[in-house]
């Protein structure tokens, strides 16, 4: 079953990767927005959910963000973090910068012990006004399923003709390692094609971004939910287990969720 969110604010809900999680949805609440149209995304393919409808504006953002957290304040829930994900790419939004702002401000007044995390594939990080957002929070989540540009064109089907995994590397070194790296992993099949980035190959690629970024957390997940593509297999939690210890051998912290 296909998941879109239909508010702005969502949750808060227990994360695999980030513990109690308040969701923010900058995009369309009847469809979904996004620069990449990945073959396990949660909330399907682009084409079967396009939508008309506006984006939700920077006041309504805010007035959402702060009503919940301050009725979640009355009841005493403590919130690990607030995560911008939700229908597509958050980053997206015209006013991603001043809502990060406003988000800021808010957390600081009401809950100033919660973390903000966007989870973002990238591909706007080059405009300086969304890195700049992207340094004043706790947890910049960026992206990244291959090292190879073939892998990410099927696994990700980047909507830019341009893209590539060297540019991306380039973008994220700006980060000076303080950013979190967010890998998918998983196989199967799509479009006639053998989707696996499991592959000893493909790994041994990673790794070797992985040494060159030092992020200072690597996420490693694979699927939880139902996927848009119905051929594809979750890594299995040994397969993922095996890749945490090479990355621990690097030196670096990581987060699984099988």
């Amino acid at each position: 079953m296909t998941i879109l969110f239909h508010e702005i604010v969502y949750g808060p809900i227990h994360s695999r990767r980030m513990g109690v999680s308040l969701g923010v949805n900058l995009l369309p609440y009847d469809g979904k927005l996004c620069s990449f149209d990945c073959i396990y995304c949660e909330c399907g393919f682009n084409r079967d959910f396009r939508t008309k409808t506006q984006l939700p504006s920077r006041e309504n953002v805010q007035a959402a963000i702060s009503e919940k957290l301050q009725s979640l304040q009355k009841e005493d829930v403590k919130l690990d973090v607030i995560t911008f994900a939700g229908n597509g790419e958050p980053t997206m939004h015209p006013d991603f910068s001043e809502i990060i702002d406003d988000t800021i401000l808010l957390r600081n007044q009401l809950m100033p012990e919660t973390k903000i995390s966007v989870l973002t594939n990238g591909m706007n990080v080059a405009k300086d006004i969304v890195f700049s957002a992207l340094q004043k929070i706790e947890n910049p989540i960026l992206k990244l399923d291959s090292a190879f540009d073939e892998t990410v064109r099927l696994i990700d089907q980047p909507n830019s003709p341009d893209y590539s995994v060297a540019r991306q590397v380039d973008i994220y070194k700006r980060f000076n390692s303080n950013f979190i790296l967010q890998t998918m992993f998983l196989r199967g099949e799509f479009d006639g094609k053998i989707v696996n980035n499991l592959s000893e190959k493909e790994i041994l690629a990673w790794l070797e971004i992985v040494k060159i970024l030092r992020p200072r957390e690597v996420m490693i997940y694979t699927i939880d939910r139902e996927t848009p593509a119905k051929n594809l297999e979750k890594a299995s939690v040994n397969e993922l287990r095996e890749i945490a210890e090479r990355i621990g051998k690097l030196g670096l912290r990581v987060n699984v969720a099988g």
